[in-house]
């Protein structure tokens, strides 16, 4: 398959008409592109701009193709932008857009969405605060992203409007417009963000200028980040406004092709910011002034005590919203199963964290506990809540947000896809087509599909001299089951079994081995050790043998368990 066809704008200052004319010049000429991403300040400068915006928005005019911004700010922002909120086809958590108007799309706040198999993550709004409830993004939009940057796999395109600061330092000055470090419009939050994301592009506005940098390479990552900023459209200085790219989604390259570094590439420029800011940081303010407690929720780099005075009653905004942080017992925020529980639920992330929400009625979310009857997992399917849960599940088929290009093959009870962050090639996930916990407590009649599945699974990685090794992890909180299979060299195999002994030794238990015979299916006796009010880690070993776990109320077990020692062996078979 090709790889996606993506036009980039600048700020688009409410000139829709001299935009749209120049895009379907370039869509003619050297098209079809899939999609059109403007960044910068979408909406005019004065009100006698509004007209053409107003004709698009009530379709008087066309937009020619699928558009997407960032900029919600300037005259007639507010109007439009409330009204679209409350359009009851835009209610939800909607990462991947809130439509305006047929083929424009507002990207609100800050998330990721999955745009023609490209990953994008993006920052709306600008970082400062005029009052007014659009064009400011918020230290929550800001926590979400450095959540979001803690999971596998690497992002294509982030998004901002204003440029991140020190950008060009590093850079080869030939290359730098001229008068660029006169121009204001930089934001050192962006710049934090942007070395924690490493996006493989990352496009901004706002400075009226084109500049597109050498690549340069990323701190404790594999590929490399381009920067471009984009002029204003229809600008008198003649400064470029659109650019095409066509990358090939990172999720479908090989890791010979992800490493590779152009001639040019640079050091990263925040190597560089990192150091010089914080030296003067730490010369001007202490480490509890009001500044710093603005990362309270999700702080990346300060250290805190987690019970001690001030910050220490503050909940883990990625335990919280996806049941697991990857600092373990180094987080220095609380790890509360009865807040991730209340989240499940449906209850806003502010109000357990500071028991309100600046949002009031504009939230989507809950602001009271919820009791046990009215938790996502308990509800029956078809209820608005199960509808809901099903559209945010990124496993669930029907979800907006599922990466179907990594689909491998749908069946009756399940389906296989590629793993988005693989430990290995061929790193394949086995899913529940339903909304369901775990794959062990399933419907007898499942096991059969579940079966071929996994015989299809071990005659492919034979062919290749391979093994493979299944894994589940099944948490009582868990929402979506997903059974991972990693392959493994057949002269190696045997040593997986030690891999995992030593891992459950250095956490303090030893696995309970289900060995199966022509008398017995491994899966039928897991179900005997199997009891729903407790977590559950199982694993597969290549000659059969099943080792599982059951975790106590209060034992520490990390959830990323069998990753951490998949990847463990794929260690020690590389060296």
């Amino acid at each position: 398959m090709a790889p996606p066809r993506i036009l980039l704008c600048g700020d688009v200052l409410g000139r829709l008409n001299q935009l749209f004319k120049r895009v379907s010049s370039v869509n003619k000429a050297a098209g079809p592109f899939d999609a059109l991403i403007c960044v910068g300040q979408f909406f005019p400068e004065s009100p006698e701009q509004l007209g053409e915006l107003t004709d698009y928005i009530e379709g008087r005019s066309q937009v020619p193709l699928p558009t997407y911004f960032i900029g919600d700010y300037g005259i007639g922002a507010a109007k439009h932008l409330l009204s679209a909120s409350k359009d009851s086809a835009n209610l939800g958590f909607k990462m991947d857009g809130l439509k305006v108007c047929q083929n424009l799309f507002w990207l609100k706040g800050s998330g990721k969405f999955n745009l023609h198999g490209l990953s994008v993550a993006y920052l709306s709004g600008r970082h400062f605060s005029d009052g007014q409830q659009f064009g400011t993004y918020t230290q929550d939009d800001v926590d979400a992203l450095r959540a979001i940057a803690e999971d596998p796999g690497i992002f294509d395109l982030f998004l901002t409007n204003e440029w991140p600061s020190g950008v060009t330092n590093r850079a080869s000055t030939s290359d730098l417009p001229h008068g660029i470090s006169d121009l204001p419009g930089s934001d050192s939050t962006i710049a934090e963000l942007v070395a924690e994301i490493k996006p493989r592009y990352h496009i901004a506005g706002t400075k009226g200028i084109f500049y597109a940098r050498e690549p340069y390479s990323n701190v404790d990552a594999v590929h490399v980040t381009r920067f471009l900023g984009l002029a204003s459209v229809a600008n008198k200085e003649k400064q470029k406004f659109i650019h095409a790219i066509s990358p090939t989604p990172a999720s479908t390259m090989s890791a010979v092709e992800i490493s590779t570094k152009p001639l040019n590439t640079t050091l990263s420029p925040y190597t560089y910011t990192d150091q010089t800011v914080l030296a003067k940081e730490a010369t001007k303010r202490p480490s509890d002034s009001d500044a710093d407690s603005q990362y309270w929720r999700y702080d990346v780099s300060q250290k805190r005590q987690k019970y001690g005075a001030g910050d220490g009653d503050r909940l883990c905004f990625k335990f919280v919203s996806s049941g697991s942080c990857p600092r373990g017992d180094k987080c220095n925020f609380q790890h509360d199963e009865n807040a991730r529980e209340q989240s499940l639920r449906g209850v806003c992330f502010d109000f357990l964290n500071k028991g309100r929400c600046e949002r009031g009625p504009n939230c989507n979310f809950k602001h009271s506990l919820q009791d046990e009857g009215e938790s996502y997992s308990h509800k029956k399917r078809g209820s608005e809540n199960a509808s809901n849960r099903s559209r945010e599940c990124w496993f669930c088929l029907s979800s907006p947000n599922i990466e179907s290009h990594l689909i491998v093959s749908i069946g009756e009870y399940f389906y296989c896809a590629l793993a988005k962050g693989p430990l290995v090639q061929d790193h394949i996930l086995i899913i529940p087509v339903e909304h369901l916990p775990n794959t062990v407590l399933l419907p007898p009649e499942t096991e059969i599909e579940l079966g071929r599945f996994q015989n299809s699974l071990k005659r492919y990685y034979k062919n290749q001299g391979k093994s493979v090794v299944f894994f589940e992890w099944v948490s009582k909180r868990s929402t979506h089951a997903n059974l991972q299979a990693i392959p493994v060299p057949s002269s190696r195999a045997a040593a997986v079994q030690d891999i995992f002994n030593l891992a459950a030794e250095k956490l303090g238990f030893k696995f309970v081995a289900l060995r199966k015979n022509e008398n017995s299916d491994g899966r039928k006796v897991l179900r005997t050790q199997f009891d729903k009010n407790f977590s559950f880690f199982y694993v597969e070993l290549p000659d059969g043998t099943i080792f599982s776990h059951l975790v106590e109320e209060n034992e520490r077990f990390p959830a990323q368990f069998g990753r951490e020692g998949s990847f463990s062996f794929s260690l020690v078979i590389l060296t």
